[in-house]
């Protein structure tokens, strides 16, 4: 087999401001396992150093030293090649990408779809929730109603900086009272003014707050003390959390959990433990989003997962890619991920 590696930097089309800082641009490593028979795996490594703190550097030298493995692998099962390269480094990011472009392959020669070598069980698409910056309150309004005009039946609205009880109360307004609001405070409050915010923001009706405070401790005394439904997002990668139950539902993501075997085994752990879980992206290209998509459909989630952001970048190609209708995106029905590469050259 062969190994090839692509870096890209891919530009959004307007910045996203967060608890965690503003998002421009997001390094993306592209990897292409091609096997003897002359298939194609795609697959793809997306850390975010603002986020989770994975330096591309680090992820790049992972993947470098997987390659002489995974290159000696003709004839090896995925889950023995993946073990093997969890051996070498156990990075979730590095090791997601060489189990979606495994999990692409696997599906090219069965001629399935992923979701389908999962559970005979799928959905046809999997609901999705538009992302809301931490804008103004009148640029948030204006995305609400555009996207409650897109069909959308959740939006996530980022929270924890600025003027959070003006943005929210505009986008309720401009959405209508049957959206659902979710609100993303990305870890930024302490327990007391997680407790505050979430009291004075609760009348404008509220899906959940997703990462209010970090910590298992410190969220299960804020669930404890309010009423609205609480989420895991960045305290999920902790030990121990995921099967914690401190929390009302978890944010699982392809690329921290590190591709879609871990995935499947993480959302069981969360099951295990009372939450609901769903999928979200850390602005991951076209071969994440697929997988993610796949694993939804296979889980039968019920949750809007946080899918729908392809349409962030520049390029309008991602976006088309796996286009979002009506606030969900359909199942890919052809061979393997079932996403072409659209990175190109540049």
């Amino acid at each position: 087999m062969k190994v090839t590696l692509t870096t890209r930097m891919l530009e959004l089309r307007e910045p996203l401001l967060t608890a965690w800082g503003e998002l421009r641009e997001r390094p993306l490593v592209q990897v292409e396992i091609e096997s003897g028979d002359g298939l194609v795996g795609h697959g793809e490594a997306a850390p975010l150093e603002p986020y989770d703190g994975v330096p591309l550097a680090a992820v790049l030298a992972a993947l470098n030293a997987y390659a002489p493995t995974i290159e000696r692998g003709d004839g090896v099962r995925g889950d023995v090649l993946y073990d093997r390269c969890r051996a070498i480094a156990d990075l979730p990011q590095a090791l997601a990408a060489i189990d979606l472009a495994l999990w692409d392959l696997a599906g090219q020669r069965t001629g399935r779809p992923v979701s389908a070598l999962l559970t005979d069980q799928v959905l046809e698409a999997v609901t999705v929730n538009a992302t809301i910056g931490a804008v103004d309150r009148g640029e948030a309004a204006e995305r609400a109603a555009q996207a409650a005009a897109e069909g959308y039946s959740c939006v996530k609205l980022k929270v924890g900086v600025g003027d959070d009880a003006g943005r929210v109360a505009a986008v309720r307004a401009a959405a209508g009272p049957e959206m659902a609001l979710r609100l993303d405070a990305n870890g930024a409050w302490e327990v007391e003014q997680a407790v505050r915010a979430i009291d004075l923001l609760s009348p404008a009706g509220l899906e959940l707050v997703e990462e209010p405070v970090h910590g298992i401790e410190a969220m299960r005394v804020v669930r404890e003390r309010t009423a609205v439904r609480v989420a895991l997002d960045e305290t999920a990668a902790l030990p121990g959390a995921l099967a914690s139950g401190v929390a009302d539902a978890v944010c699982l993501k392809v690329s921290r959990a590190g591709g879609i075997s871990s995935l499947l085994v993480q959302a069981t752990l969360v099951r295990a433990g009372g939450a609901e879980p769903y999928l979200a992206s850390t602005f991951d290209g076209p071969a994440g989003i697929a997988a993610a998509v796949h694993v939804a459909a296979a889980l039968r989630l019920e949750l809007p997962c946080g899918l729908a952001t392809l349409g962030a970048f520049a390029d309008p190609a991602f976006a088309a890619a796996l286009p979002v209708q009506d606030g969900a995106i359909t199942v890919p029905q052809t061979a393997g991920l079932g996403v072409t590469d659209v990175l190109g050259d540049g």
